[in-house]
């Protein structure tokens, strides 16, 4: 598999082939808990790693053996939530979750028939959930390999810097782009973002990729 997205990159994008060889070649990672994980996004909304990440474990001690499900969520008080540190809004968006996916709006498991654009259409019923986290739920819960975002900032931000764009780029230059990497839009994604945390330690990186394009 991997030759094979590597060839594809070869063929039809050189830069962002070059910088698959330097940064390697990314998994595709899954959950099993898709409750979970929609929690986790909205909790983690306009806050940094760090922060999400201590205020999740402390959401995690309100459940017995940390094990969280829409039905005990729904039995905490607002106000028992709120000590964790997340704000009524999101306590609000996390409920409306555990109700859809109590009502089976929302399954336990999506089948690989479902499209992803069907898929986003139910997440973004549920108060709190975006485009932009459903496309991040298809990337990183369901491992769906042909995703692309590009409500991502980060996202922009790798394109303009990799592909040397006086400014961001607009929707349709974004899309007109990712087109090239289907059917593996995810892993180019993954591939865009490594760029930017490795070009953070070695700034010519974006260099080297246009040298080897």
């Amino acid at each position: 598999m991997d030759k094979k997205i590597l060839d594809h990159l070869r063929k039809n994008d050189t830069t962002l082939h070059a910088v698959a060889v330097i940064v390697g070649l990314p998994k595709l990672s899954s959950s099993t808990d898709y409750f979970v994980f929609l929690c986790e996004s909205i909790v983690s909304q306009q806050l940094s790693v760090k922060a999400s990440d201590t205020i999740f474990s402390r959401f995690k001690k309100l459940f017995l053996r940390e094990i969280i499900t829409p039905k005990q969520i729904l039995l905490i008080p607002d106000d028992e939530i709120r000590k964790a540190g997340i704000s009524y809004t999101k306590i609000s968006y996390i409920k409306d979750l555990a109700k859809h996916c109590i009502e089976k709006k929302i399954p336990q498991k999506f089948d690989a028939i479902i499209s992803e654009e069907e898929i986003i259409t139910q997440l973004i019923q549920v108060k709190g959930i975006g485009r932009w986290t459903a496309e991040m739920f298809l990337m990183s819960a369901l491992g769906r390999p042909d995703v692309f975002s590009y409500g991502d900032l980060a996202l922009r931000r790798a394109i303009q810097k990799l592909y040397k764009l006086e400014k961001e780029p607009t929707k349709k230059e974004a899309e007109e782009l990712a087109k090239k990497w289907s059917p593996y839009r995810t892993y180019a994604s993954r591939i865009l973002w490594q760029s930017l945390a490795v070009s953070r330690a070695n700034p010519s990186i974006s260099d080297k990729s246009q040298r080897k394009s």
